[in-house]
């Protein structure tokens, strides 16, 4: 399958970010059918704030 870059707004921020063709390729070997909702950033906070329970465990 051909991939190409795409532009996404960020549903948190609201920032465009690209969607790459290596991305794309990566999350569809990874089984993903959904494309990323947030931008790298909101990715990294939403995902650094759900670690961040007791014990280290996280949430999702």
């Amino acid at each position: 399958m051909s991939y190409q870059d795409k532009s996404i707004t960020c549903r948190d921020c609201g920032h465009v970010f690209a969607f790459t063709a290596s991305e794309q390729q990566f999350f569809a070997e990874k089984g993903f059918t959904n494309e990323p909702k947030r931008c790298p950033t909101c990715r990294r906070a939403k995902r650094d704030s759900t670690s961040a329970t007791p014990g280290g465990q996280r949430t999702w």
